[in-house]
């Protein structure tokens, strides 16, 4: 890619009653990307978050009723003429200084970079504990340093983004699938520190409703990426019990017990099941690369 000019840039900002964090937000980016075009997706809003986002944006896009963060950002992209996505929040946590040093580490041929966030930036100690295991497991899974998986505050190429906008879901979890998805192709990413502010309103996220969609994203990320490096350790782990009461009951007993044979057989499927899992991921990369 040639060296990026504001004229190739489409920022796209989500943005559910957010009138307030956009009011500062908008200003602030049109003085940094003067040429830059500048979408604001209004995710079925009950404040003045499409008013304010009229008088400064590009393109707004009224969602009718509130559709999710993840849908937003989709539409925010399909819309988009750029060859560089620049996403962030509406809330203000995300400072537009920042966006230059997005660009500058875009220059130098990513296909994504990230604005990763200090771990004492996290709004509470849930938040902290929840990035630090989504870090944990997506490093596991790729064999890269993950610093930041769920940051809204990206830049990346519009065709990488576009090849998997099929992928991405409708809920906050889209910073999580599209990382793990370009990572997954052999693209490349990369991280810059940032410090995010704090948030004007009041957060969208429950404790308790996210909570267990965080649980669910895990599982997710897994067959998104690698089954096999998940089921492959379920299934050794069966095998190791099954081992394991088999000799303990040929000890005590000296027999072999039904329990010790539906672990073997458990082990056995887990396995299959992995195996089977991440032929289809493989396949559902190389159908993604053709159409990129």
């Amino acid at each position: 890619m040639n060296k990026i000019s504001d004229a190739m840039i489409s920022v796209i900002i989500p943005a559910k009653n957010e009138a307030t964090g956009l009011d500062k937000v908008l200003p602030a980016v049109r003085n940094i990307l003067g040429g830059a075009e500048l979408i604001v997706v209004n995710d079925g809003s009950s404040d003045n978050t499409g008013k304010v986002a009229a008088d400064y944006a590009d393109k707004v896009i009224n969602h009718p009723h509130p559709m999710g963060n993840g849908a937003a950002v989709k539409a925010g992209a399909r819309a988009a003429t750029g060859e560089v996505f620049i996403f962030m929040d509406a809330d203000g946590q995300h400072s537009p200084e920042d966006i230059p040093g997005l660009i500058e580490k875009l220059n130098q041929d990513y296909s994504m970079v990230v604005g990763a966030r200090h771990s004492s930036t996290h709004a509470n100690l849930f938040r902290r504990i929840a990035n630090f295991i989504y870090n944990r497991l997506a490093s596991y899974l790729t064999n890269q340093s993950i610093k930041d998986l769920t940051s809204g505050f990206r830049a990346v190429c519009a065709d990488d983004f576009r090849a998997f906008l099929y992928l991405l879901p409708n809920g906050f979890s889209y910073p999580t699938t599209i990382t793990m998805a370009l990572s997954r192709s052999g693209k490349t990413i990369t991280y810059i520190p940032i410090k995010a502010g704090k948030r004007s309103g009041k957060s969208h996220i429950n404790l308790i409703k996210d909570g267990i969609r965080f649980f669910v994203i895990i599982f997710k990320i897994s067959a998104l990426y690698s089954p096999l490096k998940i089921f492959a350790p379920a299934s050794l782990l069966c095998f190791i019990l099954g081992s394991s009461y088999y000799l303990y009951t040929y000890l005590t007993d000296g027999r072999f017990t039904n329990m010790g044979l539906l672990l073997f057989v458990v082990a056995m499927l887990v396995f299959m099941i992995g195996l089977v899992s991440e032929q289809i991921t493989t396949l559902l990369y190389v159908a993604s690369n053709k159409r990129a």
